[in-house]
């Protein structure tokens, strides 16, 4: 690969949380390219003949997927054939973005990139679709699965950290309810974006797993954020089935790499916190 392959990089999703910390290339949104429109996805392609696709457009929110399926595969199935179409027609290689939710969540212990997927929910069965998609058209692709993702600060997050946020910036509310029985590691966005810039530099191919390192319960995540912006808050710990969720949600999403490229999940929350929404959490 030369030199200019970032300049020669094309983004989908680039208005995202994770696409907020991507420095380089060709960024496009859905207004900029439909991901479900196959002739505009190719039209695009053959236009800007990029390299790389670095593919981030999903619908990522796990209960509407769960509510409407038939858009979760639009967007996150179809939509992932149609880029890897396109990057066959023009010979990219494609950088798909998946998830720990391709798996069942019943292992003990983390999850490698060699165990048998079995999503659980239609958010995981139309990300796993896409995975297949990939492999199946192309030999040169990178298949990237993330969990928990954290970033884009107060004007895009609206993820976990960001609805744990919201919460305790009522000055009157003294304690919030966070799941014991769901376990992973958060992904930062920006550190997603550096391990992208590094996989590529190397031509890496294949699946990888790319969250942050360490284990962890989303009752911990939430007592991290709030010791750092309210500590006086108090976090009581409830089961899954305290929220009463639309998707199931699997007990484990815990992954480990073969590439350590990824730092430990409290440096990178605690880099986010402190960066993004410290400055302006009294003024929320």
């Amino acid at each position: 690969m030369n030199n200019n392959i970032f300049s020669k990089t094309l983004i989908t999703g680039a208005n995202g949380m994770v696409g907020s910390y991507v420095d380089f290339g060709i960024k496009t949104d859905k207004r900029s390219m439909d991901i479900t429109d196959l002739k505009e996805v190719l039209n695009v392609c053959k236009k800007y003949k990029p390299e790389v696709i670095l593919h981030l457009a999903a619908e990522t929110d796990v209960d509407r997927c769960e509510r409407d399926p038939q858009y979760a595969y639009m967007v996150n199935s179809v939509g992932t054939y149609n880029m890897a179409i396109a990057a066959k027609e023009v010979g990219a290689k494609l950088i798909y973005i998946s998830t720990a939710g391709v798996f069942d969540g019943t292992k003990d212990g983390l999850y490698t990139e060699e165990d048998k997927p079995n999503p659980q929910n239609y958010y995981g069965h139309s990300k796993f679709l896409g995975e297949l998609a990939v492999k199946g058209i192309l030999k040169d692709y990178l298949i990237l699965r993330v969990c928990w993702m954290i970033g884009g600060g107060p004007a895009k997050d609206q993820k976990f950290v960001a609805k744990i946020i919201n919460q305790i910036k009522d000055p009157n509310v003294t304690e919030i309810r966070a799941v014991t029985d769901q376990i992973g590691a958060p992904t930062f966005g920006k550190d997603l974006i550096s391990a992208v810039k590094i996989l590529i530099g190397k031509n890496e191919t294949g699946v990888f797993h790319a969250s942050n390192t360490g284990i962890v319960s989303r009752f911990d995540v939430a007592k991290f954020i709030v010791d750092i912006l309210r500590p006086e808050v108090k976090v009581i710990p409830v089961e899954s089935s305290y929220f009463n969720l639309d998707a199931k949600r699997t007990k484990n999403e815990g992954l480990d790499s073969k590439e350590n490229i990824m730092r430990p999940w409290e440096e990178a929350l605690k880099e986010y916190l402190e960066t993004e929404w410290k400055p302006v959490f009294n003024k929320l």
